[in-house]
């Protein structure tokens, strides 16, 4: 549909003429790997083995092979830059994450529920950078102390924030604490012009889209091409390699993006192979 027009758009000047790349997943839910609607995740305590709320969770799939697979995967593929995301802060969770680090040491992203006390054992565990979220915000404004000490300890170079957000009142906003919350942070130019002295790369789903399958959210995707001064990859609703293109159009070849539910690994109809098939070719065009 979109043809030569998004391939002649797919390397970014302003990221150091970096093609847009697709950044594989594996997120993880009380041990298991797993695609989960985020949004109908809620932060609520164990019940008698099994979290609180969880009736009302709505999982898309539950895989039956470990963590490490999927990192090997990736590996062989040389999709570097994936993340490894924990839904919850069990001991069955962080171990899986732990095998999917040591699969690939330096070849993958490592976030949920990270802090200044445990940064450091995810870097030395192999993780290549950190993501972070709600430990920087708290009751729903950013603590920019917080931000300073994680900067200081990890270094910028290994620090992603998830400014993952949700449509209010025709503006993006952040939100935290398995995105129940509303920040007062709204994405602006001027925000990710800030942010962007304290991270390496930004990574934000489109909440209202995420795990649905619906398409993605274009305009978030206009706007993080339009405003991000670093490396960002999106994540949200796709479903297609039509909806690849769309990323690569919308973003102005300056988005990664990110495909969880849709692809046949996770149990959809979207063959991983034929996305890294895209990948590859996004690599190799010449702006």
């Amino acid at each position: 549909m979109y043809g030569r027009q998004c391939l002649r758009v797919s390397c970014s000047s302003r990221h150091s003429s970096q093609c847009v790349k697709f950044k594989p997943c594996i997120d993880i839910h009380q041990g298991k790997v797993k695609q989960i609607v985020g949004s109908t995740l809620k932060d609520l305590p164990l019940i008698k083995g099994r979290e609180n709320g969880a009736d009302n969770l709505k999982t898309n799939f539950v895989s039956d092979k470990p963590s490490s697979w999927y990192a090997e995967l990736y590996q062989r593929d040389q999709l570097t830059g994936g993340h490894v995301i924990m839904l919850g802060s069990d001991d069955a969770s962080r171990q899986t994450a732990l095998e999917a680090l040591q699969a690939w040491p330096g070849g993958l992203q490592l976030g949920g529920g990270v802090t200044t006390d445990n940064a450091m054992q995810y870097l030395d565990a192999g993780a290549s950078h950190v993501i972070v979220t709600s430990f920087v915000f708290r009751e729903g404004r950013l603590e920019e102390q917080r931000l300073a000490d994680l900067v200081k300890l990890v270094g910028k170079q290994r620090l992603v924030l998830d400014l993952s957000c949700r449509q209010r009142d025709g503006q993006y906003w952040v939100v935290t604490d398995r995105w129940q919350r509303f920040s007062s942070l709204m994405l602006s130019e001027a925000t990710l012009a800030e942010l962007a002295g304290s991270c390496d790369e930004f990574l934000v789903h489109g909440v209202d889209v995420e795990g649905m399958q619906l398409g993605i959210d274009d305009t978030l995707v206009q706007l993080l091409g339009k405003w991000s001064p670093i490396p960002v990859t999106y994540a949200g609703g796709a479903r297609t390699l039509e909806d690849l293109e769309r990323v690569a159009a919308a973003g102005k070849g300056r988005v990664d993006i990110t495909v969880g539910s849709a692809l046949d690994i996770f149990g959809g109809q979207l063959p991983y192979a034929d996305v890294v098939a895209w990948h590859n070719k996004q690599q190799t065009v010449v702006a």
